[in-house]
């Protein structure tokens, strides 16, 4: 039997790369799944009906799938990619928030419209979508729901020429955490995916960066991403929540969160002399931890 059977999901930004490969598996066991795609450019210009294509291959797996077009950035788009699937399906158990455009510039060249577009679709998309699916947990007390986010590397280490889409995906992780305590009790979990994978937004960096791109290699490609996020939404991850999980070169893993490492102490506030010696020590200590925490996540082979 399908993990997911009677289960029904919403996967925006889902009419290529990652989202298009999540719906595919999520099909495959047996959910029933709202397609959302804008059909724009990677800087988020423009539209189409891309999504009507993922429905059709869905339904060819023998799923059930509707197509939406709306935009994420807005709180009238989350709103409509929610009321299509209670139209469709009656109910929502999974929202995977995957939409994304790249506005990438250095912040000296970087206007405000730069700015704005990354924030509206990133960040507060996912407040767009996420806000009406916690509604309808609380207000009908539906149980064991899945919110799976997409941050980034280029938010969690940082990236050169990408200060508003980096913030944007920091932002992701910080959301995940604060959601994941207020949906606690309704046993719904949140979780971070910091996704890497060669997709219509990353093939020209990836190859501009002097790495070769091969279509054929599952490493890079938006597949290896799938099964990762299917996997949190089964009955197995009901005890994961609040983690982020990395899927990345045909690495698995998972991230440490912030805390603190080594701390100290004054019955008096601090003085600068004392600062000139406390703060190299924990500089210094962060560096030791970070080189063993480097060793221990190093990939081992299964």
């Amino acid at each position: 039997m399908s993990t997911l059977n009677g289960k029904v999901a919403i996967v925006t930004g889902a009419g290529r790369g990652i989202g298009k490969e999540i719906c595919l598996y999520l099909a495959k066991e047996g959910a029933s799944i709202v397609v959302n795609d804008l059909g724009g450019a990677r800087d988020g210009s423009g539209g189409g009906r891309v999504a009507d294509e993922v429905v059709q291959e869905i339904k060819e797996l023998g799923s059930e799938a509707v197509a939406n077009y709306d935009s994420v950035s807005t709180v009238e788009g989350g709103n409509n990619i929610f009321q299509s699937a209670i139209d469709a399906f009656e109910g929502v158990d999974i929202l995977i928030n995957n939409a994304g455009i790249l506005r990438d510039r250095t912040l000296y060249n970087m206007e405000e419209s730069d700015w704005d577009a990354i924030m509206e679709v990133h960040l507060k998309g996912h407040y767009n979508c996420t806000r009406p699916l916690v509604r309808h947990i609380r207000d009908t007390n539906r149980m064991n729901c899945r919110i799976i986010n997409m941050s980034s590397v280029s938010g969690l280490f940082g990236n050169f020429g990408q200060v508003n889409y980096g913030a944007a995906k920091a932002g992701i992780a910080g959301f995940t955490r604060s959601l994941a305590l207020e949906v606690a009790k309704y046993k719904c979990t949140v979780n971070t995916i910091s996704p890497g994978a060669a997709t219509r937004l990353t093939i020209d960096l990836i190859e501009a960066a002097g790495r070769k791109y091969d279509e054929n290699d599952w490493t890079q490609g938006p597949e290896q991403i799938a099964p990762v996020v299917v996997w949190l939404c089964t009955e197995a991850a009901n005890e994961i929540t609040s983690q982020i999980i990395h899927s990345q070169g045909g690495i698995l893993g998972i991230m440490q969160q912030p805390a603190i490492i080594k701390s100290y102490t004054t019955d008096d506030l601090w003085t600068l002399e004392q600062l000139d010696q406390l703060i190299p020590e924990l500089v210094e200590s962060k560096k030791y931890h970070d080189e063993e925490v480097a060793e221990k996540g190093a990939p081992k082979k299964v």
